[in-house]
């Protein structure tokens, strides 16, 4: 699959087949985190596996009201738990450096981005979830002090993939020299 097809052809993905996902091919994605790239090299991701039902069922009830990937948590084979490092990305010397702060939602971002593009080019599908009680999941999957639960991604085998939403121009969000 060449980048821009994937880049243009991955969508969020709600509805999963009931088909397992290979412990091969989440060694591929994983592989596709370990290689993101981060402030300073630092890596501050940790990503908890879970494929165990009851626990789904458990992060499913975390999720807001109304929140469209409620059915996803648990239909998914495999959900993917990002948590991050506090204090490493953005910081040198202990000191943060950026104006904003902890520089670990970039780097979870550009991690989940290499998830989400890799499990595409394995035929597999995605959705980043994040309107959820973070506290709660942190609770339930005993992330420690230190850390924070940053987003969850059910992954699976698509039932349905919905067509491209409407995008931008890029005449709509480019300036060139100034604003």
């Amino acid at each position: 699959m060449e980048l821009m097809d994937a880049i243009t052809g991955r969508r969020s993905i709600r509805n999963f087949e009931d088909k397992s996902v290979s412990d091969e091919q989440i060694e591929q994605i994983l592989e596709a985190v370990k290689w993101a790239q981060s402030w300073a090299n630092t890596q501050c991701w940790e990503v908890i596996v879970v494929k165990d039902l009851e626990t789904k069922k458990q992060l499913q009830a975390t999720l807001a009201k109304g929140n469209p990937a409620t059915k996803s948590m648990v239909q998914a084979p495999v959900v993917f738990v990002l948590c991050a490092k506090l204090k490493e990305a953005g910081y040198y010397k202990g000191q943060v450096t950026t104006k904003f702060g902890d520089w670990f939602m970039f780097d979870l971002g550009i991690a989940a981005q290499n998830l989400c593009l890799r499990a595409h080019e394995l035929g597999l599908g995605t959705v980043i979830v994040g309107l959820f009680d973070h506290d709660k999941v942190k609770e339930i999957l005993g992330v420690p002090d230190g850390y924070e639960v940053v987003v969850m991604i059910p992954a699976g085998y698509p039932s349905k993939v919905p067509s491209a939403p409407k995008r931008k121009e890029i005449s709509e969000f480019t300036h060139y020299e100034k604003f």
